[in-house]
């Protein structure tokens, strides 16, 4: 299989190194090793006692019994561990499908819930949202979708880049078409509990046997570079993997599921102060949009850390968002790079200050090339 470039990662390759302030990623501020000892109550002396052998193929008891009981239904057999939620995507997703196998994916969407099944063979069916509709999932248009014999429907919600989601009835709904439709449900649930109104979705693995999710202590937890991610399925689905597995990594660290058991235990003093920036900055967010309506245009997010404006008169993002890294040393990731290049994806998970200065940089930049369009016309 040959995968086609991956042109999010490579923009953030290019840039994410190279900048001061970031306003185009999808996370949170990042925690320290420090802050993990003080908020999760151990030790060096506790490091010290880990024993770096290998560990077991779907995760380690302690941590895949952690993660079952913070995001689960309680069964650690419903857990599978891995290096981020991208390689849970991977290995779900190249073992349930098959060439010619007709998916549902949301669109836009986080590209590799795509590319896996495009790589496979698989026929993808669009299912649009549009920025005229709030972003809102339209489930009449699923249901019309899936009336054709499908084989799984793939979503994101909360959702990256727009931040738009589904409210508790619409969730229940969205489960009932994908069983009505016997298809599997593949939910990638990266910004879970990040929602800046109501209470996270329930799981779908709770009501579907055909349901797979897919978590991560990268996006709402400040942990990217711990790369942990899981995927909860019934046990089928999950030993059906393995062969897959045995062929890439194996297993994770023994360090790494120390430190993922722990989170997971803990996960609400990670999670609280990081959702409360993101709630800040989000007010700071609209007010900003609300004062510059003729630089951009922004549908107001129901959870995660990233929105999907349009930046007024600008056809094609991609030059604006090489300028800002370029000369003022600030990320934005160009709308290109989810397939809409009037937009951009727009992070408000950092830290207020830096924040606020990528905003004012930003509409800095765009009335400057409102002032060079005006001069050329």
């Amino acid at each position: 299989m040959k995968y086609a470039p991956a042109e999010l990662e490579i923009w953030m390759r290019d840039y994410y190194f190279a900048v001061d302030d970031d306003i185009g990623s999808s996370g949170v501020a990042d925690y320290s090793l420090a802050d993990l000892r003080e908020l999760l109550g151990f030790s060096s002396a506790d490091l010290d006692a880990i024993v770096l052998r290998d560990s077991m193929s779907l995760g380690g008891d302690e941590v895949r019994a952690a993660i079952a009981d913070r995001w689960g239904d309680g069964d650690p057999h419903k857990v599978m561990v891995t290096h981020g939620a991208s390689e849970a995507i991977y290995l779900v997703m190249s073992t349930l499908l098959d060439p010619g196998d007709r998916v549902v994916v949301l669109d836009p969407v986080y590209h590799s819930l795509a590319s896996t099944a495009r790589t496979l063979g698989c026929e993808l069916v669009p299912w649009e949202i549009n920025a005229a509709d709030g972003y809102r999932p339209d489930l009449g248009a699923l249901r019309a979708l899936v009336a054709e014999p499908t084989k799984a429907i793939v979503v994101n919600l909360p959702h990256n880049p727009t931040g738009t989601s589904v409210t508790a009835a619409e969730r229940d709904e969205l489960v009932a078409i994908a069983r009505s439709a016997g298809a599997y449900l593949i939910w990638d649930q990266a910004f879970r509990e990040m929602v800046h109104a109501g209470e996270p979705l329930r799981d779908p693995i709770n009501d579907y046997d055909r349901a797979v999710s897919f978590g991560t202590l990268s996006k709402g937890y400040g942990l990217a570079g711990l790369r942990v991610g899981w995927c909860l399925a019934h046990p089928d689905v999950l030993d059906g993997v393995l062969d897959l597995r045995d062929r890439t990594t194996l297993h994770l660290s023994p360090l790494v599921e120390f430190l993922a058991a722990r989170v997971a235990r803990g996960a609400d003093r990670l999670l609280a102060p990081r959702l409360d920036q993101a709630r800040r900055n989000l007010v700071v967010l609209r007010q900003w949009a609300d004062d510059n309506p003729e630089l951009v245009d922004l549908v107001t997010p129901m959870g995660g850390v990233s929105t999907f404006p349009r930046l007024v008169g600008i056809d094609d993002t991609t030059a604006l968002c090489h300028r800002l890294a370029q000369e003022h040393r600030v990320l934005l990731v160009p709308g290109s790079c989810f397939g809409d290049p009037q937009r951009v994806r727009l992070g408000f998970g950092g830290p207020a200050a830096s924040l606020e200065r990528g905003l004012d940089r930003l509409a800095g930049v765009l009335r400057e090339e409102r002032s060079l369009q005006h001069v050329a016309g």
